[in-house]
């Protein structure tokens, strides 16, 4: 992990470099920049998990039917569902992926901004839109909560957006309300530079994932 957070407090010099060479020399905007890098890099792993969860959506009939089929033997009506995976091409763990490697982004992005070095010729570097990216503000009810509060909110909307059945699933429906509550939770818990990253990643998310419904859904069309 050290090497990961050598690494991003590298790259935010780099990146907080080129906004000062534009005229702002903040480290909030190298955070903005950053975060939309990583979802730009990662966007081939997202378009293949939200595919692969539309074709799971798609399937969810056949699914309840070999369930159905075969409802007194677990064993033989699961081998009959992961056939059927198999036979549409569609990993069920494919959505795990693009989670799995934001983790050790997240958690080297909160070390780094634990004990990042701050430019010391431009004392107000880790200030930004009236917060400042190394403290944890906690839940005290000031400007500061509006943070926590857009953390919610885009984690709302992106859960929404991402799962199809979130109205209706009783788990999906669940997690689209636990999901928010938890990272406004833990964005009242971290330096504010990290809930920063989180809002960022979340509207990033969400702008990305109206462009893949699109594209699906105009794939769908054509297929018909």
């Amino acid at each position: 992990m050290s090497t990961i957070v050598e690494g991003m407090t590298y790259l935010l010099n780099i990146l907080y470099s080129m906004s000062a060479a534009i005229g702002l020399p903040y480290y909030g905007v190298a955070i903005i920049l950053l975060t939309i890098l990583i979802k730009t890099l990662i966007f081939p792993l997202t378009y293949k998990q939200m595919a692969s969860m539309r074709k799971t959506v798609d399937l969810q009939p056949k699914i309840k039917a070999l369930q159905e089929k075969h409802k007194n033997n677990k064993e033989k009506a699961n081998a009959a569902v992961m056939e059927l995976y198999k036979e549409h091409q569609v990993n069920p763990l494919g959505g795990c992926l693009p989670i799995i490697i934001q983790l050790p982004i997240f958690w080297a992005l909160y070390s780094t901004l634990l004990h990042f070095p701050y430019d010391p010729t431009n004392p107000s570097a880790h200030l930004f839109l009236g917060f400042d990216l190394t403290v944890v503000y906690g839940f005290a009810l000031s400007y500061h909560i509006i943070l926590p509060i857009f953390a919610a909110a885009t984690t709302y909307l992106q859960t929404k957006l991402t799962s199809p059945n979130a109205t209706t699933d009783p788990t999906q429906k669940t997690m689209l309300y636990i999901m928010p509550v938890f990272f406004a939770y833990i964005s009242v818990t971290v330096p504010a530079g990290l809930a920063l990253y989180w809002v960022t990643m979340n509207v990033v998310s969400i702008f990305q994932q109206l462009y893949i419904n699109s594209r699906l859904a105009n794939k769908t069309k054509k297929a018909i």
